[in-house]
């Protein structure tokens, strides 16, 4: 697949990344169904290695959001703002520290959003464990899932 065939590909893939931070969306379903399209579009057997990997972690990635708490964030103060610093806490800190990094980052966007709008470090750290078990760890399990899908993709694309 050529560059303009691969760009809408991309396109869906950080659409669905941004639907994973917005109830309601099915973000990891988008990214599935781009990482889908391009298996059906460059039929190789890389492509459809990354297409039943991405299947087995967005799976894995339900089994391990179904035992966690259901998501309750907009009770506990989350707002917009809080899901975009953490969705880009998370990706930067997945290709700074690769594959890894995805965590901090989340947690980083999460404290700097919250020390930004409540002043304080020991209000924000509350805060962010608030956040957190009011289902920012479900929200972090399908971010992660999506942006390992991300990078599988990604490294297939650039080395295969």
């Amino acid at each position: 697949m050529g560059a303009w065939e691969l760009l809408p590909v991309g396109v869906v893939m950080l659409l669905g990344l941004a639907g994973v931070l917005v109830p309601g969306v099915p973000g990891s379903w988008l990214v599935w169904a781009a990482v889908a399209w391009w298996a059906l579009e460059d039929p190789r057997a890389l492509s459809w290695g990354v297409l039943v990997g991405a299947t087995g972690v967005l799976l894995l990635s339900r089994a391990i959001r179904w035992a966690l708490p259901p998501r309750r964030l907009r009770a506990s103060g989350a707002t917009t703002r809080t899901a975009v610093y953490a969705g880009l806490g998370a990706l930067l800190g997945f290709f700074l520290v690769p594959v890894v990094g995805a965590i901090p980052g989340y947690l980083g966007g999460l404290y700097l959003c919250e020390r930004r709008r409540l002043g304080g470090h020991g209000q924000a750290g509350t805060a962010v464990r608030t956040l957190m078990r009011a289902g920012g760890w479900s929200v972090l399990t399908e971010l992660f899932a999506c942006l390992l899908i991300l990078g599988a993709w990604l490294g297939a694309v650039i080395c295969g």
